[in-house]
Parts: C-alpha cells; structure tokens; sequence
C-alpha cells in the first residue's frame, strides 16, 4: 500500500510506503486511518507529537547494539530521513494555515 500526502501549502505531494505512513501517523496522535485529514488548527501539536516520536525512536535506536554489517547487506534508511520530507509538508501547512490529507 501506498498512502500520498497533500497539502494546498506550497508543497509538493509525498507518496509514502504504508507500513512508514501509517508509524508516522501514529507517532502524530492520529488514527491510523486511510483517507483522513489534519486540519490547520491541529497541526502544531500533530507537529511536535511526530518530532518528538522521532527523537525517541532516534534515542532507541542509539542504545542498541551496532549491528555486524557486511559488505552486501542493505543499508536502511532511518526513521527520521523517511519522516523529513513530511515534517517540512507540515511545516508548510502551517505557515500557511492549511490541512494535510493522505489518502
């Protein structure tokens, strides 16, 4: 599945993974409901929730383990460089004043 975030914001559209939309939106207190919408007036605090779900799962990630990687194996993009380009949709939002939809 993949879920496409838009915004009437100055911002381009993002078409993200399921699995990776539906984390993020959990991490910004919202259902994990495919169409759904923030409005303007909740984007400030679905802002913070996800920056903040972000750094724990940063911290989390710091306290294991380094793994044993060889050569060959993926290298997997982080939670935090998947969330960006929806942190600066939400930024934009925002300023804006606008809603967020995915769908």
């Amino acid at each position: 599945m993949l879920v496409k975030f838009k915004t009437t914001a100055a911002y381009p559209e993002i078409t993200m993974f399921g699995d990776v939309a539906l984390k993020l939106l959990e991490m910004m207190g919202r259902r994990e409901t495919v169409p759904s919408a923030i409005g303007a007036e909740d984007i400030p605090q679905s802002l913070q929730s996800l920056r903040e779900g972000i750094a724990a799962a940063d911290a989390a990630l710091e306290d294991q383990p380094p793994g044993d990687e060889g050569e060959g194996d993926e290298r997997r993009v982080s939670l935090h460089n998947r969330a960006v380009p929806l942190i600066e949709m939400l930024e934009a939002a925002e300023r804006e004043g606008v809603a967020v939809m995915w769908e």
